[in-house]
């Protein structure tokens, strides 16, 4: 083991490689070495960071995933304002520009530097002695909101600058997210029922004003910056010399920017992007054009919301009219069903479409969009094709008013749509439309844990017709396995003994591993200790599941529409059959020591997660909640705590430290 003077250098070392790999593949998309290479340097950094952790420091590679989720954001002033830009919306306009630069510099000669302007969130960066310090939205000019972990979890944002750096430097850019980021994360949120985000812009700025960094850090989300708000110790002459400092200090600047002394050129320029911009993997809205001269950029000085030295020229927004031919509906992988459009093709964004999401049947009916109808498309963000409008002027009368199937058109089982939702969804967890789903979720291993069920396992079974329910996972053979791809003899037999092990799990797992909507981990062991056997919980009525704490009528809905559904007693009649338990064997967590008793955790605790303390409270009995309010009994107090220790105070809440919530775990008292 290396001594801790060694191990602080290596740590250092390490942290630079990494940083330096990053700037390769992020920034350049050059990468000198392969991923496993750099898994191998990540994955020591982790190591003697876990073996000295008194050497983590916030900007180490390693954290970049997010840490623990906050409770609130603080604002912060910007050392200069952050203004908008004025608009043009056509070559007129940018010519009037022109007039205007020149005639608040007569006689002096001008060059323009034009860049695309992302479709993204304004953040501004704060380096100090070459660190990055803070990170904030532009907000109201004035002050932002202080995102400084979110910004972290970007891959393209140097944690610290490569080249020697002024003391302090405030940098401006854009983050982002690209198209193809984008697209999935509206696919998974149509699959998860959830309303899909309007273009890659709003998602970005979700994204980033999310209190749980982690979130953050799965969106995928990428930076362009494009100048510096404030600095000291370093001076520049022109915006382009700044753009190639920022290059050259590891930060990803937008290839695109030309220099211009003619402004026929610099319209040219912005023109010929109407069309090119949508082969770009992500979205731009326009051009910024800006005065290359920092002096003059000085002496033009600004208004009260926007400079004078520079303009955003807009691009006119691309629609179609089209016929709506027919609505289609299929299921996703959770059992959600969503309509879409199919329509005459039309040309939109460089590609030619014949589709479009109507996500829900709430949202056709809002836009009044029937089948026969003439509609106006476009994509949104320039990615994902929309229907924006219906034109009932254009009716005849032919036109039909859309409703969404009573039953699954994959299986044929009837749709259920919960109160409150738009969602309309399939329950049956054999449909093969979920299968997939509903199998990874069964052998996940907070469910039934069935280690080696993985997706590229269930993907052949399923496309084998080997496993047609969950249920099928426990009567799958030795020679069916062998015959897969990377199935060996010793990997087909240790998966059937990890089937047979999963049948003795507990009534609890069992109840979460069915996947019943609204029913987590917590649901599924009340209810287990409630009823203590599945029988008991199949036949219980709405009043007996919500008499249950924590249980309300949305879940209880939830649990006897799944029971209800003959498929879903089938595949629980086939599980019963292959001998999976279905009693309740932990009954201790039910009357533990602190059974009853509700706790809220807050600040970062030395020696537990979030999720390990959560389990200890559990254990013994206890209910870890959200929020502060009189019914609670314990606020547990680690670093840094938030608003929850405040509310506590106010409130007359019993108030732990981390030796006196051991002390209580361990005593009960």
């Amino acid at each position: 083991m290396l001594k801790r003077k060694e191990a602080g250098s290596r740590i250092e070392e390490l942290r630079r490689e990494i940083e330096y790999h990053n700037y390769r593949y992020y920034v350049l998309d050059a990468p000198v070495i392969s991923d496993a290479e750099f898994d191998r340097l990540v994955a020591e950094l982790a190591e003697l960071e876990k073996a000295y952790p008194e050497f983590i420091t916030p900007n180490s590679p390693t954290q970049r995933v997010g840490g623990a989720p906050r409770e609130g954001f603080a604002t912060v002033r910007h050392l200069v304002p952050m203004l908008s830009l004025a608009n043009a919306f056509s070559a007129e306009e940018l010519y009037d520009f022109d007039r205007r630069v020149r005639a608040a510099l007569p006689g002096e000669s001008v060059a323009y530097v034009v860049e695309p302007k992302i479709d993204g969130l304004a953040v501004s960066l704060t380096y100090r002695d070459g660190e990055f310090v803070q990170g904030a939205t532009r907000g109201d000019g004035e002050t932002g909101e202080d995102i400084t972990p979110n910004l972290r979890t970007i891959r393209s944002l140097p944690l610290r600058l490569l080249k020697e750096a002024p003391p302090v430097v405030e940098v401006r850019g854009e983050a982002y997210m690209s198209k193809e980021a984008f697209a999935k994360l509206n696919e998974h949120r149509e699959e998860a029922g959830e309303p899909p985000f309007a273009n890659p812009r709003n998602a970005a700025a979700g994204s980033l004003r999310q209190l749980d960094p982690k979130i953050t850090a799965h969106r995928k989300l990428d930076l362009f910056v494009y100048g510096i708000g404030h600095s000291e110790g370093v001076r520049f002459t022109t915006h382009h010399q700044v753009l190639a400092w920022l290059g050259e200090q590891g930060f990803r600047v937008n290839p695109h920017h030309r220099v211009f002394e003619a402004v026929a050129e610099v319209v040219e320029y912005c023109l010929s992007w109407q069309e090119k911009r949508f082969d770009l993997p992500y979205v731009i809205d326009g051009m910024v054009v800006k005065v290359d001269s920092l002096a003059q950029q000085e002496r033009l000085g600004a208004t009260l919301k926007s400079p004078r030295w520079a303009v955003a020229y807009k691009f006119p927004p691309e629609e179609a009219v089209t016929r709506l031919e027919k609505i289609v509906v299929s299921v996703g992988r959770t059992g959600v069903l969503t309509p879409t459009a199919v329509f005459e093709p039309v040309h939109l964004a460089g590609t030619t479409v014949s589709r479009a999401t109507l996500h829900n049947e709430d949202l056709i009916r809002e836009k009044d969009v029937r089948v026969g109808d003439y509609i106006v498309v476009h994509k949104a963000g320039d990615v994902i094709p929309e229907v924006v409008r219906s034109l009932p002027e254009r009716r005849t009368g032919r036109e039909q008013i859309f409703r969404m199937p009573e039953k699954c058109p994959v299986c044929g089982a009837g749709t259920v749509r919960e109160e409150g939702e738009v969602a309309v969804r399939c329950p049956n967890i054999s449909c093969r439309a979920r299968l997939k789903e509903s199998v990874l979720h069964f052998a996940s291993r907070n469910a039934m844990d069935i280690r080696g069920l993985g997706p590229a396992l269930v993907e052949q079974l399923v496309e084998k017709g080997l496993v047609e329910s969950v249920a099928d996972i426990y009567g799958l053979k030795y020679e069916d396995l062998v015959k897969l791809e990377r199935m060996g003899p010793k990997s087909a037999t240790n998966l059937l003994n990890e089937i047979a092990a999963s049948k003795k799990r507990d009534l609890g797992r069992l109840i979460f591993a069915l996947g019943i909507r609204h029913v987590g981990e917590r649901a599924g062991k009340l209810l287990a200790a409630h009823f203590e056997n599945l029988e008991r919980l199949m036949t219980a009525t709405g009043e007996e599941l919500t008499a249950i704490p924590e249980i309300g009528p949305k879940m209880a809905a939830s649990i006897r529409a799944f029971f209800a559904e003959p498929r879903n007693q089938a595949v629980i009649k086939q599980l019963v059959e292959a001998g999976v338990n279905t009693v309740s064997r932990e009954t201790a967590a039910a009357a533990g020591p602190l059974t009853g008793k509700v706790f809220v955790l807050t600040g970062t605790l030395r020696d537990y997660t979030r999720e390990e303390a959560t389990a200890l409270i559990e254990r013994r009995g206890g209910r870890v909640s959200s929020s502060v309010s009189r019914r609670t009994d314990y606020v547990v107090v680690g670093e840094n705590p938030g608003s929850k220790y405040d509310r506590a105070r106010e409130l007359g809440v019993a108030v732990l430290d981390e030796e006196e919530f051991k002390r209580l775990l361990e005593t009960g008292q």
